[in-house]
C-alpha cells in the first residue's frame, strides 16, 4: 500500500472513530456505520443507499455509508466490522473466502444458473443461502442479512477467444480469492490476484510500458471498459453479501432488529430491479462510444469445452472447505434441482 493510501486510510479511520464516539453520546438516535467495497453508483453502493433510505425514512436513526478506499481495502473493512468499529459491511464472498472458505462456492464455474429469473428464484428460495450461510457467518461474529447477485461474470481480453486453448497462458487479473484463481487456471489462463482498487492502475501501467501481455480483469455488472474484447462464457453470476457485526445486531431492540431486516429486504428488492438489464445498458453505451469493442457469446458447444474443466475446480473447493463445503455444495445442487422442477 502506498504512503498516500496509508494516509487516506488513517484519516478515514480517525473520522470513523470520531463518528463512533459522537454516536455513542447521542441520546435520541443512533448513527450506524456501513462500508462496502465498490464506488459511487456501483451495485453495492446502490444497495447501501437503499438500505440507508429505508432506515432513515422509518426511524430517527441515520446511516453513514463509506465507499471503497475511504476506510481501506476489503480486508480492512471486514476487520473493522468484526471489531465493532463498523456496524454493517457489504463484502463479496470472493473476499470473504479467506475468512469463510465455504463462501468460495460461488466461484465454482457452471454451478449457478445465468438467466435472471432462475438466479432471482435461487436467492429467494435456496436453503443454502437462507439457512446454511447465516450459520457459517455467525461462527465468525457476523449476522448475515442478505446475499444478492450483481451481474453475470465476463472475461475481458485483448483478443476474442472461443476455446480454452485460445485462453492458454493469457495473463489475467482476478480478485484475491484462491478458488477464482483455480477457475481461470482450469480455463487455461494465468491468473494473478489483485485488490480491486489496484486494477485500473495496473492496467494503465502495463499499457504505458508496452508489455506484450496486458493484465486483464474478471468483471461483473457493467464495468467493461477495461479491455476491448468481452467474452461471455456463461460460467456464473457475481454474488455479494451484506452483514452486521453480530454483537451490535444482538444488542439492538426487537424493533430495531425488525427495522434492519425490513431495510435489507427493501434494498434487496430494489437492487433486483436495478441490475435487471444493467449489463446490457452498460454494454450498449460502451459499444456506442467505441468501434473497437467486440462481444463474443459462446454457444452451447463452445461452453461445453469450458464446462469440462469445472469438476477440477469443484474438487479444489471441497479440498479447501472440507466436509462443511461438501455439505453446502450438496445443498446448492439440491436447491438448483428444486428450481428446475
Amino acid at each position: 500500500m502506498s504512503s498516500m493510501s496509508k494516509f487516506k486510510k488513517l484519516a478515514g479511520l480517525s473520522a470513523l472513530m470520531f463518528a463512533a464516539l459522537t454516536a455513542a453520546n447521542s441520546v435520541n438516535a443512533a448513527n450506524w456505520r456501513y462500508a462496502h467495497e465498490e464506488y459511487e453508483g456501483d451495485v453495492q453502493d446502490v444497495f447501501a443507499y437503499k438500505f440507508k433510505e429505508y432506515i432513515e425514512d422509518n426511524s430517527d436513526n441515520t446511516v453513514q455509508v463509506y465507499r471503497f478506499g475511504e476506510l481501506g481495502e476489503s480486508d480492512d473493512i471486514m476487520e473493522q466490522t468484526q471489531a465493532g468499529i463498523l456496524n454493517f459491511v457489504n463484502q463479496s464472498p470472493g473476499f470473504t473466502g479467506a475468512l469463510i472458505p465455504e463462501a468460495q462456492i460461488f466461484f465454482i464455474p457452471y454451478l449457478m444458473p445465468t438467466d435472471m429469473e432462475s438466479v432471482v428464484t435461487f436467492f429467494r428460495e435456496s436453503k443454502a443461502i437462507n439457512d446454511d450461510f447465516p450459520k457459517l457467518y455467525a461462527e465468525k461474529g457476523l449476522e448475515l442479512l442478505k446475499m444478492y447477485p450483481e451481474g453475470e461474470m465476463v472475461i475481458t481480453l485483448d483478443e476474442p477467444i472461443t476455446t480454452p486453448e485460445e485462453l492458454q497462458n493469457k495473463k489475467i487479473r482476478v480478485m484475491t480469492n484462491p478458488l477464482l484463481s483455480e477457475t481461470y487456471s482450469a480455463f487455461g489462463a494465468t491468473p494473478t490476484p489483485l485488490p480491486w482498487g489496484e486494477v485500473y492502475g495496473a492496467l494503465q501501467t502495463n499499457m504505458v510500458q508496452g508489455q506484450e501481455n496486458p493484465i486483464f480483469w474478471i468483471q461483473s455488472g457493467g464495468l467493461y471498459e477495461v479491455s476491448p474484447h468481452l467474452i461471455f462464457t456463461g460460467h456464473g453470476w457475481f454474488t455479494t453479501a451484506m452483514m452486521a457485526n453480530q454483537n451490535f445486531y444482538e444488542g439492538l431492540s426487537d424493533a430495531d432488529k425488525e427495522l434492519v431486516r425490513k431495510a435489507s429486504d427493501f434494498a434487496f428488492e430494489e437492487i433486483l430491479d436495478h441490475i435487471d438489464g444493467l449489463a446490457d445498458e452498460a454494454l450498449a453505451k460502451i459499444q456506442e462510444s467505441s468501434d473497437e469493442v467486440t462481444v463474443t457469446r459462446l454457444n452451447e458447444e463452445q461452453i461445453a469445452e469450458f464446462r469440462k474443466r469445472a469438476p477440477q475446480v469443484e474438487a479444489k473447493f471441497v479440498e479447501m472447505a472440507g466436509d462443511s463445503g461438501q455439505q453446502l455444495l450438496n445443498q446448492f445442487k439440491q436447491d438448483l434441482e428444486n428450481i428446475k422442477k
